[in-house]
């Protein structure tokens, strides 16, 4: 059973730079080639994770690896530019998100999942439940136009698969050399990767993408769970 992605618009809504590669850098790709518009919106500034040996004006350095992650995909972009851990379904957050939503007018949201591991994942997940239903509601006021249609949502795996039942699978087995370029643009978070209180995250990547692959019969699966919710699920 195959899929296309073909003329979807497909927004990835993430808390860090290097969450869109480790979690759905597979789809985006394929999206990509299948003839869908993708984009990513990068919510955080990823100034707070620091390696061992500090990176100077690290939030300008993730910036400048997320634009070129994103040239390899040929995404667009948006940043939204708050300072790690500041982030929660506050007004102006959802709101700020909310006309990122509405510029872009994807078909298909993807976010963190609300079990993932960091508190700044979780918060995604709740501002992209909000904003995701107020981006088509004319009451709600902005600079952009109301969507005519609130997009479908796919919760996104977890970095280590704790917590989270896949709902169904996306077959990545040909974008694993996309995504994987695409990881390797966060050299300062890859350097963290022997640190005390971090991980290796190309073997992680590694690791999900081969285990959620055997479950599903290929080489390579990004895992999802569609947002059961009304007016956010779509038949495929």
């Amino acid at each position: 059973m195959k899929l296309t992605f073909n003329s979807e618009r497909i927004l990835a809504v993430i808390a860090h730079p290097d969450d869109a590669e480790l979690f759905c850098g597979g789809t985006l790709a394929r999206a990509k080639a299948e003839g869908a518009t993708v984009g990513i919106c990068v919510m955080c500034q990823g100034d707070k994770g620091q390696p061992s040996e500090p990176v100077p004006k690290l939030a300008a350095v993730r910036r400048k690896e997320m634009k070129a992650s994103a040239k390899i995909l040929g995404a667009g972009l948006f940043f939204g530019e708050y300072p790690d851990g500041s982030l929660d379904d506050l007004p102006d957050q959802r709101q700020k998100l909310l006309e990122f939503i509405r510029q872009f007018s994807p078909t298909l949201l993807l976010a963190h999942s609300a079990e993932d591991y960091h508190p700044d994942h979780r918060a995604v997940s709740r501002l992209v439940d909000a904003a995701s239903w107020y981006c088509a509601s004319r009451g709600q006021k902005g600079r952009s136009k109301a969507l005519n249609l609130a997009p479908a949502i796919w919760w996104m795996d977890t970095l280590d698969m704790n917590g989270f039942t896949p709902g169904f699978y996306v077959d990545v087995s040909e974008y694993v050399p996309v995504k994987t370029r695409m990881l390797a643009c966060h050299q300062s978070q890859l350097a963290r990767g022997k640190d005390m209180d971090f991980s290796p995250l190309a073997e992680l990547m590694r690791t999900r993408f081969r285990t959620r692959g055997l479950q599903s019969g290929v080489d390579a699966a990004e895992a999802f769970r569609a947002h059961l919710s009304f007016k956010r699920l779509r038949a495929w």
